[in-house]
């Protein structure tokens, strides 16, 4: 970070020692750096609050495997072996204990212990638990953050210092939690197994979209195709694509919200409220308002006093709306539909200016203004048990070797490394922020991503 010429006319060359004094205090900034950004994080996004950390196990590789039990239910009537399930269904048949054979001389005889004893044989009147299960894998990723290179003879100047460390911690803090939410947004949009496409007649809901995602570096990308048939990209007809030509809906939250009734998912939902879950979405504040708006379910709105829950009133929500927590996200995914390759076109909320924006302009990040036209807008429903978050702990002594112990969480440090070619004395340094997680996937059939035409007046059918 170097002065323009009419500032470096203020450098006071000072005295011997002045260059270790100012990284003692850079060194010292960097190590109030971190804890400021967990007090500038907090409460501030869905994405950092409500996602479950934990720590990422040491000693066992980078790439982990986690087994999830699917739902289990009693099944009947079934073999004992599970060899046969033709007709079987979801439920526990009930028979009558010591039944009586007519045909016996008295009422203690003959088929008395028929349904009482006979569990274990083929045919046998037996309920059985089939436990299911899927092994999932997910794996270590990490990030690296560098400031702008900063000659400390620059920072001699006392008031010049002063404003420019207050600048490069507040940068420093903003691109953390930036990162953060969107390495979160990211990886609970890739472990959703649901996705919803809203349309003005027979919005589609579909599954198995685990592993993909609307956007970000995933390989396998959602596809928008409706028959999906001989590729993993479509079937290359165009007339299939599901042109998503509806805006969000509270009929559309209304099925979702059953569907996550029925899975079990309201053991473990955000709030409560007259004995029913209440679910989390994540929105933009224009996806709020069109719900809340939408013409017949706005009584919903001014009748609603319920109090809301501990975990998800410091967000600033104040109450729920038919069944959900509406916590927003005006950095919500955006996109264009490209019919022609059967993929959604993220449009990026920030973008870098080109050359020819002015002497200051270019690399400068600026509001990309594509967003706000943009078409497609996502939701999510945000459940506590789709994903874990698993982050590193630092290690500093490992089988008697110490070295520094670094931090995982985007924990700024100053780092000044002399060179004999490009910082010989040793008066550029810079501060240097590691971020490492993996996100282990759980429950994912209890996530959803909602995409719909923010640009429509219509709301969508079911």
């Amino acid at each position: 970070m170097a002065f323009g010429p009419q500032e470096s006319r203020y450098l006071n060359p000072g005295a011997d020692g002045a260059v270790d004094t100012i990284n003692t205090i850079l060194t010292q900034e960097a190590n109030r750096i971190g804890q400021d950004i967990h007090k500038a994080t907090l409460h501030t996004s869905p994405w950092i609050d409500l996602i479950k950390q934990n720590t990422f196990p040491e000693g066992m590789g980078y790439q982990l495997n986690t087994l999830i039990y699917d739902r289990a239910l009693p099944i009947t009537p079934i073999n004992k072996d599970l060899g046969d399930t033709s007709g079987a269904s979801v439920g526990t048949d009930w028979f009558a204990m010591g039944a009586m054979d007519a045909t016996a001389a008295n009422g203690y005889s003959g088929g008395q212990t028929t349904t009482t004893n006979d569990h274990p044989t083929e045919g046998a009147n037996v309920n059985v638990i089939d436990f299911t299960k899927v092994l999932k894998n997910y794996s270590l990723s990490r990030a690296v953050i560098e400031s702008p290179r900063i000659n400390v003879e620059e920072l001699r100047f006392a008031a010049h210092r002063t404003e420019q460390l207050r600048a490069i911690m507040d940068l420093l803090k903003e691109s953390t939690r930036e990162s953060w939410e969107d390495r979160y947004r990211q990886q609970y949009d890739q472990q959703c197994d649901n996705v919803v496409y809203a349309r003005a007649a027979s919005t589609r809901f579909t599954t198995g979209a685990e592993g993909k995602a609307t956007h970000g570096p995933a390989a396998d990308l959602i596809d928008i195709d409706d028959h999906a048939t001989t590729t993993a990209g479509g079937d290359g007809d165009d007339n299939n694509v599901i042109d998503v030509d509806a805006n969000i809906s509270n009929a559309l939250l209304d099925k979702i919200y059953y569907q996550l009734v029925r899975k079990g998912a309201g053991n473990n939902a955000h709030g409560r409220e007259n004995g029913r879950p209440v679910f989390t979405l994540v929105c933009s504040s224009e996806a709020s308002y069109q719900l809340q708006t939408e013409a017949g379910f706005r009584d919903d709105v001014r009748y609603n006093n319920a109090r809301v829950s501990d975990l998800i009133a410091p967000l600033g929500v104040e109450k729920s709306f038919r069944g959900f927590y509406h916590l927003i996200d005006d950095k919500a995914p955006r996109f264009n539909l490209a019919l022609d390759s059967e993929k959604l076109v993220n449009v990026p909320v920030y973008t870098v200016q080109a050359p020819g924006g002015g002497d200051d302009g270019t690399g400068k990040v600026i509001v990309n203004t594509a967003y706000d036209s943009a078409d497609v807008e996502v939701a999510y429903i945000l459940h506590e048990e789709v994903m874990e978050s698993l982050i590193p702990s630092p290690i500093g002594n490992v089988n008697g070797l110490k070295f520094d112990p670094v931090s995982y969480k985007g924990d700024f440090k100053w780092t000044n490394i002399p060179d004999i070619t490009r910082n010989p004395d040793g008066i550029i340094g810079f501060f240097r922020g590691i971020m490492a997680s993996a996100s282990k996937p759980i429950k994912t059939d209890f996530g959803y991503i909602i995409l719909f035409k923010r640009t429509s007046t219509t709301p969508a059918a079911v």
